[in-house]
Formats: structure tokens, sequence, C-alpha cells
């Protein structure tokens, strides 16, 4: 459960997949001062670990995606920040621009959340949310010529 709460983050009574997404910054900026292609492959595996831990948290809670896993924003945030400055300017767009997809949860993203269920169902959006991030915020810092 220590994993899946984000070391006990979920368990903050109000916005924990906010708490969960700044948690989440900390592993964004270990996988920033390594390898691009060593922190892909990393950020790979916390996609995949996410999942497995994920779906392991909610049979044990017993209730469908449940507020206090946060593993799935922490995944999110990695891939909205991957292969990108970590630098105030990125990581704060970044983090803006995740939070709003994964709140709003435009298309695709509501789409993934619906079609699977257990550890790939709370992940999955998360990860879709991130993708979508990513490629917003290079596409921004692009057109204002900071990429």
């Amino acid at each position: 459960m220590c994993l899946a709460t984000g070391c006990f983050v979920g368990n903050i009574p109000f916005a924990p997949g906010t708490f969960g997404s700044i948690a989440g910054l900390f592993l964004c900026f270990l996988f920033s001062a390594i390898n691009p292609s060593i922190a892909i492959i990393g950020t790979l595996l916390l996609i995949i670990s996410a999942i497995w831990i994920a779906d392991k948290a909610e049979k044990i809670i017993g209730t469908q995606d449940p507020g206090c896993i946060v593993i799935d924003e922490i995944a999110g945030i990695a891939v909205t920040l991957a292969g990108l400055p970590f630098t105030f300017t990125y990581v704060a767009a970044g983090f803006f621009i995740f939070s709003i997809l994964d709140i709003l949860k435009p298309f695709p993203i509501r789409t993934l959340e619906q079609k699977f269920s257990g550890g790939a169902g709370i992940v999955l959006d998360d990860v879709a949310a991130g993708i979508i991030g990513n490629i917003v915020l290079r596409i921004v810092f692009y057109l204002a010529g900071k990429f």
C-alpha cells in the first residue's frame, strides 16, 4: 500500500491526486539526471509496475479506483515531463497541464479509463494525459522559442 499511495501521500484527505503528482516530481528529477534512454526505460518500468501495484491495491481496498491510489498520478507526471528539461518553467507548466488533463479527462483519456478495469483502468488514463501533456508542452515551448 505504501507504493500505491505514494508513500501514503494518497491518504491526505483533500486533493490526493494533486499531492501524488507533487510526490512524482522527485522521481522526475531523478530521471532528468540520468541518460535519456535509461530514463525512458525507467518510465516504462514505472508504468508497468504502477498497473500491477494499482491492481493489487484496488483488490485490497475493495473499491474501484479509490482516490488514495496515486501511483497513477506519479506515472502520469513522469510521462508528462519525460525527455524535457527539469526547470521551474517546464515543471510548473507540465504540472498544470497534466492536472487539467487528469481532472477534465478529454477524449481519448476518459475512454481509456472506461475501457479498462483494475490497475490498467487506474493507470492508463493518467499515462494518456501524460502523453498529451508532453506533446502540448513540446509544442508550447517550441512555439515560444524555448525548445
